[in-house]
């Protein structure tokens, strides 16, 4: 690798690190093509993406940004799982280790944050955005549909009490 690609791939890494919502960091040491294959299936389907990077590029990328502390877990064998989401590329990444021994999470980094890899595992159980949004939506039309019960219940009560002065007067 040149000097202009290894430029360009230090570049990339800036923006994954400040683009994203969470970046997650762990050791692959044994996995398989197919097995490989199957996380970044799994991270992809989250809207994340995984990322192989020399230690050394990743650790010039994070030079100067709120997240440098994540420098320290770039050794070895080191894949990063990030997304947009805050919450997408810890979860796939969360339910892949359980799955996977050989794949262990060390830390991570969510907006400014340097996360420990209990940190990325508590942020896996947090509902993600589209989950967020659901339970938003449901508690604004919850009193939406309670208004509008609460204005049709009069008219329905005297529809039944006229309905019921008719039957005794027949």
């Amino acid at each position: 690798m040149d000097r202009a690609q290894k430029e360009k791939v230090v570049e990339e890494l800036g923006q994954i690190f400040e683009s994203s919502g969470v970046v997650v960091v762990a050791h692959y040491q044994g996995l398989t093509v197919a097995e490989m294959q199957d996380l970044r299936a799994r991270v992809r389907g989250a809207g994340g993406a995984v990322r192989v990077a020399k230690n050394k590029l990743a650790k010039i990328a994070l030079e100067g940004t709120d997240v440098a502390g994540i420098a320290d877990l770039l050794t070895g064998m080191t894949v990063l799982a990030y997304s947009e989401d805050p919450v997408a590329a810890a979860k796939a990444a969360d339910e892949y280790a359980k799955a996977n021994d050989k794949y262990v999470i060390l830390g991570g980094a969510m907006g400014g944050t340097v996360l420990t890899a209990d940190g990325v595992k508590a942020v896996a159980k947090m509902p993600s955005r589209e989950e967020l949004i659901a339970q938003i939506v449901s508690c604004i039309g919850a009193p939406a549909s309670n208004i509008a019960g609460a204005i049709g219940a009069p008219a329905s009560n005297i529809a039944s009490i006229l309905t019921t002065i008719e039957e005794k007067a027949a």
